[in-house]
């Protein structure tokens, strides 16, 4: 379709939602006077649609996000520390460290500039910049030059988990989402998989070119990055009401289907500061930074030591890259069967308290094992209990915050808030606590434990009550005197706006 044409539908989708009373009723029908069941499956071949233009590709982009933040901790074991002027512990722990101070700082923000940008030239930018950033980490001497690498990673890099997870729910409604995210996070494990068994295969490159082995991990998987991120400007694409791939009724369907949803994202906003006060001031902000920190900082915990932890249990390098995979595997199926089962029964709470089990059972077995079997038995139980609630908490806390720019920031501020917990997970396994650590294993357990599980009970409880007084009509003053458009506005504030649980 011509630009001039994009344009033209997306300007008679703008206008047609602005000034009327009911932005769904002004907004042209293309399926008038077809049956329930006709619309019923024009809706499925829609979906099936978004699914096969949208999912893979964003996969791949995580694929290639996850696999180059963590693949240090699979340089390390083939001999990082030593060839680095025999970089201590400590130092190796603050590179870790510095990769996610840049990260947390840049995530708030980064939704905005999707939104201003356009998503396929924000993400384009993004990946091949760290890409490159991420090749020239095979070049670096000592560790001051792996610090630098490590920041202007993370900063590049931070674009990427909020925006696509914000950019997937202008796309679908809330009882699609949580599928969608975790067949997306589902990448992450995908990458502890194909990494280990990548970087078992790339370090017998060792010497080629001069280069030692993890050299070469950091390298190849550095200019893969910047291919993908260049291929993303011509196979991504924007927001529903100007794609390409789609006609002009598919469009309008996807407006009018999120729209009934009751999903401002729907509608074109221009920014206003008050959407920052708003995703401030909101109780919900803060308990998905509780209970996001939880999870986020068992899972960097979990992905960068998980190749050590294995090796020191007593196997070599090569066997403790490719044990890895086989947890990965666990992860990822179990992420991708939350995510169906969240979105099935509509609930996430019940499904973020339920695997959280599995993760505090996994550390505390860890903690308290001297068995090397059994302890590589329970970082399944580890794996099963942190991977699935990431994107579980993510999906929850979208479903739950409406408004473009509003969801926006405060994805990217429960997500900044939890990798900023990067710099615990980068720093609590310590060399001299090896080969059992638990010093670590008992931080990660209480951040499962007392934020993960415990901070999603508040919420269901806290969500629950509050939908119990909306249902009650408790809360219909808080409508008086508004217009339809202005009652719109109020997004998850609106008293017939009733909580995912």
């Amino acid at each position: 379709m011509a630009r001039s044409e994009e344009k033209a539908t997306m300007e008679n989708i703008e206008s047609s939602a602005k000034g009327l009373d009911d932005p769904l009723q002004s907004i042209r029908d293309p399926d008038e006077g077809l049956t329930e069941e006709e619309r019923a499956e024009l809706d499925r071949q829609l979906v099936r649609k978004l699914d096969w233009r949208l999912i893979p590709w964003l996969c791949v982009l995580y694929l290639a996000s996850f696999l180059d933040r963590t693949n240090i901790g699979n340089a390390k074991i083939v001999g990082l520390q030593t060839d680095l002027h025999n970089m201590t512990s400590g130092q190796y722990n603050a590179a870790l460290s510095i990769f996610f101070v840049s990260y947390a700082v840049f995530e708030p923000i980064s939704n905005i500039l999707l939104k201003k940008l356009r998503p396929r030239i924000w993400f384009t930018i993004i990946m091949v910049v760290w890409g490159i950033c991420m090749t020239f980490m095979g070049f670096v001497k000592n560790w001051s030059g792996l610090m630098a690498a490590r920041w202007w990673l993370g900063l590049w890099e931070a674009g990427l988990f909020p925006g696509v997870n914000y950019y997937l729910s202008c796309w679908y409604k809330r009882s699609e989402f949580g599928i969608r995210a975790a067949i997306f996070f589902s990448a992450a494990a995908v990458s502890g998989s194909f990494g280990g068994l990548l970087a078992a295969a790339i370090n017998n490159m060792d010497g080629i070119g001069g280069l030692h082995g993890w050299a070469w991990i950091f390298v190849l998987e550095g200019i893969a990055t910047t291919l993908i991120g260049a291929a993303s400007y011509f196979i991504l694409v924007d927001f529903p009401d100007e794609a390409h791939f789609l006609t002009d009724d598919e469009r309008l369907r996807v407006i009018r289907r999120l729209q009934a949803d009751n999903q401002a994202s729907a509608n074109h906003e221009s920014f206003q500061f008050r959407y920052v006060k708003e995703g401030l001031s909101d109780w919900k902000t803060y308990m998905g930074m509780i209970m996001y920190m939880g999870v986020d900082g068992a899972l960097y915990a979990f992905s960068l030591f998980l190749p050590t932890i294995i090796k020191n249990l007593g196997y070599q390098s090569t066997e403790a890259q490719l044990l890895t995979v086989p947890v990965y595997t666990v992860a990822c199926i179990f992420t991708i069967i939350v995510g169906f089962l969240a979105d099935r029964f509509k609930a996430r709470g019940v499904f973020n308290i339920g695997m959280s089990v599995f993760g505090v059972a996994g550390y505390a077995i860890l903690l308290g094992s001297k068995n090397y079997k059994l302890s590589y038995a329970a970082t399944y139980l580890a794996a099963m209990g942190v991977y699935p609630c990431i994107s579980n908490t993510i999906s929850w806390v979208s479903n739950n915050t409406e408004g473009v720019y509003k969801r926006g920031f405060v994805l990217g501020l429960v997500i900044g808030w939890g990798n900023l917990n990067g710099v615990m997970s980068s720093n609590v396994y310590q060399g001299p606590d090896g080969p059992w650590y638990r010093t670590g294993h008992l931080v990660v357990l209480v951040y499962l434990a007392a934020c993960l599980m415990g901070g999603s009970i508040v919420n269901y409880i806290l969500l629950k009550i509050e939908n119990g007084k909306r249902r009650r009509g408790e809360r219909d003053h808080w409508v008086q005197g508004l217009n339809e458009k202005e009652i719109v506005d109020l997004g998850d504030m609106r008293p017939d706006f009733i909580y995912t649980l």
